[in-house]
């Protein structure tokens, strides 16, 4: 792994979570959500205008209500991972539960055409099963709330820090996130959380150590078109003119399994949740 590595990824996909959080009624219709017909779509142009690859996870309910746009994530050069079927609190499951829920996910990928290499939980936390949950399912990399990449057994380990999350700017529960990024617990402004981002790769780049920033394209409005545009210039000039790896997950998971003993014991898992 060169001296920094940086992941860009997008959690959440359509109404899988809506309907996990109860924010739909069971019966409403289902399958033209704004994000799968209109964010996506225009963020992978933007996306392609810099050649940048990013990991997306997704609930497996999108395998079946957007099979051909996962598809078309995965043709564009991107990767396609799971974030629970319906976007349920991971740790919130039992073992058994998680690896039911796997199952059902990873047949739904497959049905369309899919192959999954790696979870996000939703909540941050893995929970009961760990990693043996997803080793057993055949997985190769999981991406919980933590510090630096490390590996467990066969699966490696790629944390996210709550300061890079886009979300944190806004949950209450995640006040120390907006500290860090800050000083203060109060909400943050989307140019306040992108100054934050661009600072953090700064220090990636002088550092090195292992960065996933998390954006969800629900709240790609929120963050607004012309922060957007300014994260993913810095992110695509650090890709072609400074020390850094910019790669999908599964990428570096497969660096990170190859080199188990740079990165024995390199993970600090986080125990706070945005729930």
């Amino acid at each position: 792994m060169t001296a920094g590595t940086l992941s860009l990824t997008f959690d959440n996909l359509g109404e899988a979570a809506e309907l996990e959080m109860g924010g739909l009624a069971a019966d409403a219709p289902l399958g033209g959500h704004v994000t799968a017909t209109d964010v996506v779509p225009a963020l992978l142009d933007r996306l392609a205008e810099r050649e940048l690859a990013a990991t997306f996870f997704v609930e497996g309910l999108n395998a079946e209500l957007y099979p051909d746009l996962l598809r078309g994530i995965a043709g564009r050069g991107h990767e396609v991972a799971y974030h629970a079927w319906r976007h349920e609190q991971w740790d919130g499951l039992s073992a058994a539960e998680q690896a039911d829920n796997l199952a059902r996910g990873l047949a739904a990928f497959e049905r369309a055409g899919l192959e999954i290499s790696g979870l996000r939980p939703p909540g941050g936390r893995l929970g009961p099963g760990g990693p043996d949950v997803l080793r057993e399912a055949g997985l190769r990399y999981c991406s919980p709330a933590g510090t630096g990449a490390g590996v467990d057994g066969s699966i490696a380990l790629l944390p996210f820090q709550w300061r890079h999350l886009d979300a944190s700017c806004v949950l209450p529960p995640l006040a120390g996130a907006r500290k860090q990024m800050t000083g203060s617990p109060d909400p943050v402004d989307p140019a306040v959380f992108l100054f934050s981002l661009e600072r953090s790769i700064e220090e990636l780049v002088g550092a090195g150590g292992y960065m996933a920033i998390v954006l969800h394209p629900f709240m790609l409005g929120w963050l607004g078109d012309e922060n957007l545009d300014a994260l993913l210039d810095r992110i695509a000039v650090a890709a072609v003119g400074e020390d850094i790896w910019v790669a999908r997950c599964d990428e570096v998971a497969e660096h990170v399994l190859a080199h188990p003993d740079r990165f024995a014991d390199g993970t600090s898992m986080d125990t706070t949740s945005w729930a």
